[in-house]
């Protein structure tokens, strides 16, 4: 049992937030004026405050109680709030879906949560759903925000303005959430947060960035229904007054951050990756006098940041700078808006390059690490303690040990072990899985290896249950040589495989456009798919991979054989998490047998 900080549970932390910054705005949704420009409507705490009352005396109108669950299946949007924090200023659970699901997915976790009441965005996911209530009676209300009629949240609304209820203040060790696992290697598990845990880990890193404060904008690009985006900006940024923009879709992301013009973003590394894939091959692209200065403003940002590792300065590296910043790299922050001046990213380890380039340019990307199952923050790195390819120091309160006793002898790294008052209450319904994961005295088992240098700093060397030894024996971590070989630009995604087997091979989705300009390049034309049955093309990408991968892997690392794909890995097929992670377990199920015939084929 921890003692929180007040505000600690999200009925207080909502009503602080809403006397303090009513007037702010807490939303600036994209609207198209009648000639289909875009334009932004901002929506403050207030409305949005009065908007959650009275969909609080609807749900109570209809019977919802403290304890009970209460669900959604949207994408970020303010009506998303507004049901979260009308069921927690109610006491009950919020369980929240993603759009882009299984439908399968859906049913599993409205079941096994047992959700009373479930709002979901669109007609279409109402049709989808509508039929679950004959198989789950304990889902007696079903809602839908963009429509007409009774079942309506506008509805629901109106039904509470006309009987309002009073606020419940749940207890800290109460259940706010229950956010479910993606299944990358089993069933969804419902991971139990209580308010505690989640005003928690949203205080203690807003604790380490005195930059945030009521006149930032966010731009939401992960979804809410993820625990990093639930509690690194949506409750986050409620604490402080902020505002947040969406993004509309991944393809009007340019868009949207001119638009938004964000001034910090809560992003993963994929989004930065293909950002700065795009800005190489442009620089490329345009050769001559750009690329000449583009490269100088890259030699120049590298020579100021060494110099500043070592503590020093040059008068001249920064007058250097200062001139070629102005010409180049102010170019690209008007990309991002013109007034981003930071990011945190989680989810996946941000390439040291990559970070380098973004530090340079006055776009730091501050890398974390945290699960679900922790709420998710453990370490962070931030201005004031930052160190590239690291994911920065453990947050105040919380206790990280590095167990060897798992991991091959002699190792320098071993399984990270988490305590304090962000590990979850346990697994819904899963005593035996949550078993699994807890050490007798409190401890979260992450399965994920790292290592800490003598400052103090977290670094990540794999994951457990994804490394593998190959036939001869040696471990080998996937996710390390795929995200070196995403950095290529010819590639846009790849899986490495080779459990038990004599050599990795590789799974390779290339990037469509950089192909097809190779190709044209070399005198070859075609679809995606006729390029990849051409034997001169596939031999320059296999070469392309294999000469990038032998400076900094073993020839035993190296894949000996590849299957190029003619569909990426995406949320709709099922191949990635919501956030972009793989799911090995289901890719590995679709392409069995190609995989097989890998190792079979001469």
């Amino acid at each position: 049992m921890y003692t929180y900080e007040k505000p600690d549970n999200f009925a207080s932390w909502w009503e602080q937030s809403e006397k303090k910054f009513s007037k702010n705005a807490l939303f600036h949704v994209k609207r198209k004026k009648s000639d289909g420009a875009p334009y932004l409507e901002s929506i403050t705490y207030g409305q949005i405050g009065w908007r959650i009352a009275n969909a609080r005396g609807g749900l109570a109108k209809l019977g919802i109680k403290k304890g009970d669950s209460v669900g959604i299946i949207s994408n970020n949007r303010p009506e998303w709030v507004v049901l979260a924090y009308a069921a927690w200023t109610l006491g009950a659970r919020f369980i929240p879906m993603y759009e882009k699901e299984l439908v399968q997915t859906w049913k599993y976790i409205i079941k096994d949560s047992d959700i009373r009441f479930l709002l979901v965005s669109r007609p279409k996911i109402y049709e989808q759903v509508r039929g679950f209530q004959k198989d789950i009676p304990g889902l007696k209300h079903l809602y839908v925000i963009e429509a007409e009629g009774d079942n309506t949240l506008n509805a629901l609304e109106r039904l509470g303005e006309a009987d309002p209820s009073p606020v419940v203040y749940p207890a800290a060790d109460d259940i706010a959430a229950l956010i479910y696992t993606s299944g990358t290697t089993g069933d969804p598990k419902g991971v139990l947060l209580s308010h505690g845990n989640l005003t928690y880990t949203s205080r203690a890193g807003y604790k380490i960035y005195p930059e945030l404060e009521e006149s930032q904008v966010g731009l939401s690009m992960l979804p809410w229904a993820h625990s990093y985006a639930l509690s690194g900006e949506l409750n986050n940024w409620i604490q402080f007054g902020g505002s947040l923009g969406f993004m509309e879709d991944v393809s009007t992301l340019a868009e949207d951050l001119k638009l938004v013009k964000p001034t910090y973003l809560i992003s993963v590394p994929r989004v930065f990756n293909k950002i700065y894939d795009g800005i190489q091959m442009k620089m490329k692209d345009a050769g001559g006098m750009k690329k000449k200065l583009f490269d100088a403003a890259c030699a120049a940002a590298k020579k100021k940041r060494e110099l500043a590792s070592e503590g020093k300065s040059s008068i001249g590296a920064n007058l250097k700078f200062a001139i070629l910043d102005r010409l180049v790299f102010s170019k690209i922050r008007e990309a991002f808006g013109g007034k981003c001046t930071g990011a945190l990213t989680a989810s996946a380890a941000m390439n040291i390059n990559i970070a380098e380039f973004f530090y340079d340019i006055g776009i730091p990307t501050f890398d974390c690490y945290g699960l679900s199952e922790t709420s998710p923050a453990v370490t962070m790195n931030c201005r004031a303690a930052h160190r590239l390819g690291s994911v920065g120091k453990v947050l105040a309160g919380q206790r990280v040990v590095i167990d060897k006793s798992v991991v091959e002898e002699g190792a320098a790294d071993g399984e990270i072990i988490v305590y304090g008052p962000n590990v979850m209450k346990g697994y819904h319904n899963k005593p035996e899985e949550t078993a699994k994961v807890m050490t007798p005295d409190g401890g979260f088992r992450t399965g994920d290896r790292g290592r800490f240098d003598e400052d103090g700093f977290l670094w990540i060397t794999g994951r457990i249950k994804e490394q593998y030894k190959l036939e001869n024996g040696k471990y080998v971590f996937p996710a390390a040589i795929e995200e070196e070989i995403k950095l290529i630009p010819l590639v846009a995604n790849a899986m490495v495989y080779g459990e038990g087997r004599p050599y990795n091979v590789c799974l390779v989705y290339p990037d469509p456009a950089v192909l097809g300009k190779m190709a044209r390049e070399k005198g070859v034309s075609g679809s995606t798919a006729e390029l990849m049955a051409n034997a001169e093309i596939v031999g320059m990408v296999e070469n392309e991979i294999e000469s990038h991968l032998k400076k900094k892997f073993g020839g035993y690392e190296i894949p000996k054989k590849y299957l190029f794909l003619g569909d990426d890995f995406t949320l709709e097929n099922g191949m990635l998490t919501q956030t972009l992670k793989l799911k090995r377990r289901v890719v590995v199920k679709q392409f069995e047998s190609q995989l097989n015939a890998l190792y079979t084929k001469n």
